[in-house]
């Protein structure tokens, strides 16, 4: 997905859903702060979006323009409506999310979330691609190692859960620095 795909689905999701701000939890809220975004970022061609301030409005997102719809046949990208407990970010996520907002979206904003948030809600998630996205991330120095280190106390999971995670964290970290290396 590309960032002009991205605000696409921005605005066909706000006009679906009546509203003028979407929130962008998924991989491809790395367009937000990143609307170049290295190509193994963008693998995807959905994008997890949900309405801010009516998340049940979703299911109308999912319906018109979600997997298998028209739209997707048409465009080949799709909206995935989810709601606001899909991605476990780190607390205060809501404070730091990057806006997009332009002639292509019609004025509606999509709420990405910030790049560390966004890596670490991966992680979270934890599926083999997850920990490639947040290597890859790291790799391409659109992270920092050690603002990713500090946030994840601020993760909502019990700590035997988070201590896990920190040292998958750690093992994600030097992966990503063993490939950087020269030689590699």
């Amino acid at each position: 997905m590309r960032r002009e795909q991205l605000e696409h689905l921005i605005r066909a999701s706000a006009t679906i859903a009546d509203v003028d701000d979407i929130i962008v939890v998924g991989s491809q809220a790395i367009l937000g702060e990143y609307p170049q975004a290295p190509e193994a970022l963008l693998v995807s061609v959905e994008a997890d979006v949900y309405p801010r301030d009516h998340p049940e409005r979703a299911d109308l997102i999912e319906g018109s323009i979600g997997e298998g719809s028209l739209f997707q046949e048409t465009f080949g990208y799709y909206a995935h409506g989810v709601g606001p407990t899909t991605a476990q970010a780190p607390a205060g996520w809501e404070q730091r999310l990057v806006a997009i907002s332009n002639e292509n979206t019609r004025g509606a904003r999509g709420w990405c979330l910030e790049p560390h948030d966004l890596v670490l809600a991966k992680c979270v998630a934890g599926r083999p691609r997850d920990w490639t996205f947040a290597e890859q991330a790291i790799l391409h120095g659109l992270v920092d190692p050690d603002e990713l280190r500090s946030r994840v106390s601020l993760l909502p999971i019990d700590a035997a859960r988070r201590d896990v995670l920190a040292a998958a964290l750690q093992s994600a970290i030097g992966q990503a620095r063993s490939a950087d290396a020269p030689g590699s």
